[in-house]
């Protein structure tokens, strides 16, 4: 694969204009969408899934990260979408944990996306680990999971050519939530194309949700996320 640099400016400008909380929206919002893209390619792509598909969507989200963004911007969108999962796992603190659901538990998302991230630069991003509080067992063994993580990830990547851009259904961006969306994946669409359509579609749910329906190959983005999102930046330490 080769590493582009979409929206490279994103989150700086967002920490500049709005502060940690707008950053911390914005790649919050970007990592739910490349997750729900990761389900859509699976199912376009009819790539093979031996474990739980909501694992993959997660491992194949930090590829697409660290694979689309230029280094500097993809840590810092390490930095928030960890944080993310940190505080989802602080503001459930004391409720009975879905531990039969089909996505690990919040606290184990949290190391799983830490260590990704970490593996793919263990040298430079040092630090990283060391902020999120990755134990030194885990870290060990992080760059060899990234490097599988990436194996099994950018041949199906580098296949994304076959023709057809995704549509983006949506009313007129409104604000930082929507416009984040819109940029990204327009920028997205001059790189990859796919074997049958893929269309995002942002609007009104009625709950702050993202999913992927593989009946009509729809990714439904909610923009209830947005405050959602402001929410969940309260939960920080």
């Amino acid at each position: 694969m080769k590493r582009f640099a979409l929206c490279a400016t994103l989150i700086a400008s967002a920490a500049a204009a709005g502060g940690e909380e707008d950053a911390f929206v914005e790649a919050n919002v970007l990592g739910i969408f490349f997750h729900e893209l990761a389900h859509a390619i699976i199912d376009v792509m009819h790539v093979p899934i031996y474990a739980r598909e909501e694992d993959a969507a997660d491992v194949a989200s930090v590829v697409l990260i660290e694979e689309i963004f230029k280094p500097d911007i993809a840590l810092d969108l390490a930095y928030h979408i960890a944080e993310g999962f940190r505080a989802e796992a602080q503001r459930n603190a004391g409720r009975d944990l879905p531990v039969w659901g089909v996505h690990g538990l919040d606290a184990q998302r949290f190391y799983n996306m830490v260590c990704l991230f970490y593996g793919a630069e263990p040298e430079a991003r040092a630090g990283f680990a060391r902020d999120m509080g990755l134990p030194s067992e885990r870290a060990e063994s992080c760059a060899e999971e990234y490097d599988l993580a990436f194996a099994s990830w950018a041949a199906v990547l580098d296949d994304l050519n076959a023709g057809q851009r995704i549509e983006l259904q949506s009313e007129p961006p409104n604000g930082l939530f929507a416009q984040v969306l819109v940029n990204e994946i327009e920028a997205l669409t001059d790189e990859f194309t796919f074997p049958g359509a893929i269309t995002v579609n942002i609007t009104r749910c009625g709950n702050a949700d993202a999913f992927y329906d593989p009946e009509d190959r729809t990714i439904t983005i909610c923009t209830e996320l947005d405050a959602d999102l402001r929410e969940l930046y309260r939960h920080l330490d």
